[in-house]
């Protein structure tokens, strides 16, 4: 290839696309060891008939931001390579890195995340177990624990019949100094916005997770490990969806009852691939699987 040449697009997406495939086929390597297996392990959640939002491997700076940026979703694939960033996430060198450090949980519902702290993370994770099992209408108490308390005793599947507040996960809004030597090792997507600065938020949660339909600045959103479904709208198109009712929940209440035409775009963001979410887009997101996943917001 001549000094300066840009690969061709057909390669680059081949490249990606073999080692895509080589990550999924290698077992427990392939999944980070985030994925429950044998009796009790969850039924596998669909992906959507049809991707919707656009797939691309070639896209230029200047392809980003005339048909994309401001416009609409686009999924990037094979622009950067986080694959060193990927091992370092896999369950057994997190907690091996970071399971003493405590990090915040978040309610899965549209408006606000519930916060707080209580007096000790025994105490805190005996009243979280305590208000699971007296039923889905019961509020959880807002919780700060370590890490490994919540990959151990919260990374499960979505309870169907709970409602968003009662639903913790570990995503966002968490103070991310003492996480700094794992992100030295992410690369972000290339691309930025005028006058915007990054921000990233890393989160881990269960299959049948995710937060109800909600908008926000632009921002990137990388699957590490697992699959991610998304679900937009433009901001002109405001969705049917009660706040604080799941993603899950309103996939199998509310979706079947929407006309084709209603419908919002949606496609599965798979492991390795980045989704780009302009300004002000509705979306909802549903984990397929147990997920880990890093959000780069622009601001």
């Amino acid at each position: 290839m001549a000094p300066g040449a840009r690969p061709r697009p057909r390669l680059l997406l081949a490249v990606w696309t073999l080692a895509a495939l080589a990550r999924r086929g290698s077992g427990e390597a392939g999944d980070g060891g985030w994925q429950r297996r044998g009796p009790g392990a969850p039924a596998a959640l669909a992906e959507e008939q049809r991707c919707a939002v656009e797939r691309r491997a070639d896209l230029s700076y200047s392809e980003f931001v005339q048909h994309y940026a401001f416009s609409r979703p686009v999924i990037l694939q094979g622009l950067t390579d986080n694959s060193r960033f990927r091992a370092l996430c896999s369950r057994e060198r997190l907690l091996a890195s970071f399971g003493d450090s405590v990090v915040r949980l978040s309610t899965a519902n549209t408006y606000s995340y519930r916060k707080g702290e209580l007096p000790h993370p025994a105490a805190q994770l005996a009243s979280i177990l305590q208000a699971a099992s007296a039923g889905p209408h019961q509020p959880l108490p807002a919780v700060d624990l370590p890490f490994q308390e919540y990959v151990e005793h919260l990374l499960h599947p979505q309870d169907p019949t709970s409602l968003g507040n009662n639903t913790l996960y570990f995503f966002g809004d968490n103070n991310f100094s003492e996480w700094a030597s794992l992100f030295q090792h992410y690369s972000p997507p290339p691309f930025s916005l005028l006058g915007t600065t990054t921000a990233y938020s890393f989160g881990i949660a269960g299959a049948g997770s995710g937060v109800p339909f909600h908008w926000h600045g632009p921002g990137f959103s990388e699957v590490i490990y697992g699959r991610k479904r998304w679900f937009l709208y433009p901001p002109e198109k405001t969705p049917e969806f009660h706040p604080n009712k799941t993603t899950l929940t309103w996939l199998q209440d509310t979706y079947p009852t929407l006309a084709p035409s209603v419908r919002p775009l949606e496609c599965t963001v798979q492991a390795g691939e980045v989704l780009y979410f302009p300004d002000r887009w509705w979306h909802a997101t549903l984990n397929l699987d147990t997920s880990v996943f890093i959000s780069t917001f622009l601001g």
